[in-house]
């Protein structure tokens, strides 16, 4: 009879009390995507992972990397985003649909996040043309020899993988927060999975985020893809000191996972 050792013991029952959190985490996610036109406080939305305030935020910044306060915000305003561009609801409306009762405070957060005020949005989506289903996709670009973040200082390259059916638009960018809002600091735009490059990056630490959005000849499918989406973030932070890169900046696309930081910017119209 083989007996498990002590550590082996509290290696199992760590796996298991991050899946106890982690499902505990969707149900709030999902709490939050139901109700985000009403008040939720931290107290309101712990109690629903049955865990401390206290207790309940570090484990759902520990595992999604952004407090849960912030992930709810960036879900409201990305839920407004859509409203703008799939109903004619007027932005004082759509103000209160999201859980918001100041239409300043609103319009100043929403042209923060997303990059574009609420109305230059609508405006921008009326004058936007799709891309041609039948345009021809580059084919990838080529792996940069060598270690990709050595090769020029001041400068991150990588590797962005897609699945091999998949034709569109890739746009990569380099953020301050693990959420994709606002402008990047720097960004990209690929027409093809491969080899990327962003230069001219100062010393800090940094958040890549990527989102493929598909070909398509609806106008409403184009802005907003929905499940056919993809995404892409690095684990860690990159962090550049002296102008070198460490941390790693290849990026695997994926469709949208529950507990994926919701995208906010105004992509493709940015």
């Amino acid at each position: 009879m083989q007996i498990a050792s002590p550590a082996s013991g509290q290696g199992l029952a760590r796996y298991e009390t991050l899946d106890i959190h982690m499902q505990a985490i969707e149900c709030v996610i999902q709490v939050m995507h139901s109700h985000m036109h009403e008040e939720l406080a931290l107290e309101d939305l712990a109690s629903v992972a049955c865990l401390s305030p206290y207790h309940f935020n570090r484990v759902f910044r520990r595992l999604i990397g952004i407090p849960p306060v912030e992930f709810l915000s960036a879900l409201r305003f990305q839920a407004a985003r859509r409203l703008l561009l799939t109903t004619s609801l007027s932005v004082t409306d759509i103000c209160f649909e999201v859980g918001y009762s100041s239409m300043g405070s609103f319009t100043t957060r929403f042209t923060q996040l997303v990059g574009l005020s609420p109305r230059l949005l609508r405006q921008r989506a009326h004058e936007f043309e799709p891309p041609l289903i039948e345009e021809g996709v580059e084919p990838a670009a080529k792996r940069f020899p060598g270690s990709p973040n050595t090769r020029m200082k001041n400068t991150i390259r990588g590797w962005i993988s897609a699945p091999a059916s998949f034709q569109g638009t890739i746009y990569v960018g380099l953020f301050t927060s693990p959420i994709p809002q606002g402008a990047p600091v720097r960004c990209a735009k690929l027409h093809a999975a491969g080899t990327y490059a962003l230069h001219g990056v100062v010393d800090g630490v940094y958040y890549l985020r990527s989102a493929a959005f598909p070909l398509a000849a609806d106008l409403r499918a184009c802005l907003l893809p929905g499940e056919k989406i993809l995404l892409g973030s690095n684990m860690s932070p990159l962090v550049v000191q002296a102008g070198l890169v460490s941390g790693s900046s290849d990026l695997v696309l994926h469709p949208p996972r529950l507990t994926d930081p919701p995208l906010v910017m105004g992509l493709p119209l940015l």
